[in-house]
């Protein structure tokens, strides 16, 4: 539908900037690289996404949706047997994606963009029997959204209290919808000024409980919405990211000129592409990233010196100032067990490993990861502190009974696209996370069809190979993307 006709013309400042470059996104000029790194990202977040299907905060969600009297839809969910319309789709997707802190992230913006993003694409493209080549270039508009709206506000958003992910990730899955329904670049900015009413999430799950887990879930609907209220004439402001009663004056702070800069050049580049979503990293361990750096150098000290739990007198890290304020973060619930400094290098040093049972009920209750956390201390090193967001570092220190010690510099953690997971361990990563809920027959079969997700024609068959059984499957239907 046509948006009424307003009087102010269209932005010329970031907002517009975005939304050229999302209109104008055709497979064409998106380079291989990148296509390749956005079908990697859906396999890793649909292994999330189908991990997280069982968990709590998704299972609250259901049942609220139930509660509420939601109807049967027609989009599969993977790893659910339940089927929705697209929103709702959307929302217990996001939060399933992210329900267990094995989602991937982009660096500069310390934001989540595939839990928001691969949701929507994937319940508005099920919805309209939109085609695999047409999804990766919805997610690869997604993901540039997301995660540069998310660097240009961190840390300043981050210190102001705000989780990057959901404040940013609404832009993301509105830019995800764009693509699918054809929107040319007046559309997609009246899309982000609404999507920019619908930006929220507070830091606050550090104090604990699960609410974290659903604000990819809230930005992958209200990103979603934005653009089907667009689509149906819904008129937004223009400019909304910088204008004075805008995102970026809102969530980080109003003391900069937002209008004049260039938010594409904003966080940094893959050596091989342009384009966000080649820059992004996947998680090797199950918490949150800050932690990784560390995590890999207690790791290598520990195997290389064939270091035993009981031969560590203390841990020393050095890091900068936000991965190191997840040093006060306690355990005392699998949310903030997976943020908390302390506990997750207890485990690895305990355990020699950090996977999801490691954060448990049992694991949590572990006298020796419990013995071993009042030995890691955690600082603001300097250097490192300087050179966040660019990179994220940790110097360690591993002082033992003995006397030894031993140190390690991790500039970027393992997974990131500097050191990423080769093909295997990616295959790998999906087929544990997925095979427990679908089993490995069907999750073997959805990996293979992943892999070759250009060439398929519906993307509601490989939603419908990645849910569990069910009557309904995905249907071609309103709305239709143009032309």
């Amino acid at each position: 539908m046509d948006l009424p006709v307003q009087g102010a013309a269209p932005s010329r400042g970031p907002t517009r900037q975005l939304a050229n470059f999302t209109a104008d996104l055709g497979r064409s000029k998106i380079d291989g690289f990148a296509r390749r790194a956005a079908c990697r990202h859906l396999i890793d977040t649909l292994g999330a996404m189908i991990a997280g299907a069982p968990q709590a905060s998704t299972l609250a969600v259901l049942h609220a949706y139930r509660l509420a009297g939601v109807p049967e839809g027609q989009v599969p969910v993977p790893g659910m047997r339940e089927r929705f319309d697209a929103l709702h789709a959307a929302y217990v997707g996001g939060t399933a994606s992210h329900g267990l802190e094995v989602d991937d992230g982009y660096r500069p913006g310390s934001v989540h963009p595939g839990a928001v993003v691969i949701p929507a694409a994937l319940a508005l493209a099920a919805s309209m029997g939109a085609s695999g080549a047409d999804l990766l270039r919805a997610i690869v508009a997604g993901y540039e959204a997301t995660g540069r709206i998310a660097a240009a506000c961190h840390p300043r958003a981050r210190w102001r209290g705000f989780h990057n992910t959901g404040i940013a990730g609404v832009f993301g899955a509105a830019a995800a919808a764009s693509v699918l329904l054809g929107f040319d670049a007046d559309q997609v900015e009246n899309a982000f000024g609404i999507a920019g009413s619908g930006a929220a999430g507070l830091f606050s799950f550090a104090a604990g409980g699960d609410v974290k887990r659903v604000h990819p879930g809230h930005a992958a609907r209200e990103g979603l919405l934005a653009a089907l209220l667009t689509d149906g004439g819904l008129a937004g402001p223009r400019g909304v990211l910088e204008f004075k009663e805008g995102f970026f004056n809102a969530f980080a702070g109003g003391d900069r000129d937002y209008g004049s800069i260039d938010l594409l050049a904003i966080g940094d580049n893959h050596p091989r592409s342009a384009f966000a979503i080649a820059n992004c990293y996947m998680k090797p361990h199950a918490c949150c990233r800050h932690i990784h750096s560390a995590i890999d150098a207690v790791l290598d000290i520990a195997g290389v010196e064939r270091l035993r739990p009981e031969d560590v007198a203390a841990v020393r890290v050095g890091t900068y100032a936000i991965a190191a304020s997840h040093a006060a973060i306690g355990w005392s619930e699998m949310t903030t067990a997976q943020m908390s400094f302390p506990f997750a290098v207890a485990v690895a040093l305990v355990r020699g490993h950090v996977g999801l049972h490691d954060f448990d009920d049992a694991a949590r209750a572990d006298p020796a990861v419990n013995a071993m956390t009042s030995r890691i201390h955690v600082s603001v090193d300097t250097q490192c502190d300087t050179d966040y967001p660019r990179i994220r570092a940790a110097k360690v220190e591993i002082e033992t009974t003995d006397g030894r010690r031993f140190e390690r510099y991790v500039p970027e953690p393992y997974g990131a696209a500097s050191n990423p997971l080769s093909d295997e361990v990616l295959n790998t990563k999906f087929i544990d996370l997925a095979s427990p809920q679908i089993g490995s027959a069907r999750a073997q079969a959805g990996l293979d069809m992943l892999w070759q997700i250009e060439t398929l024609g519906d993307v509601g068959t490989l939603l419908q190979a990645l849910a569990l059984a069910g009557d309904q499957g995905a249907s071609t239907g309103s709305p239709r993307r143009r032309a």
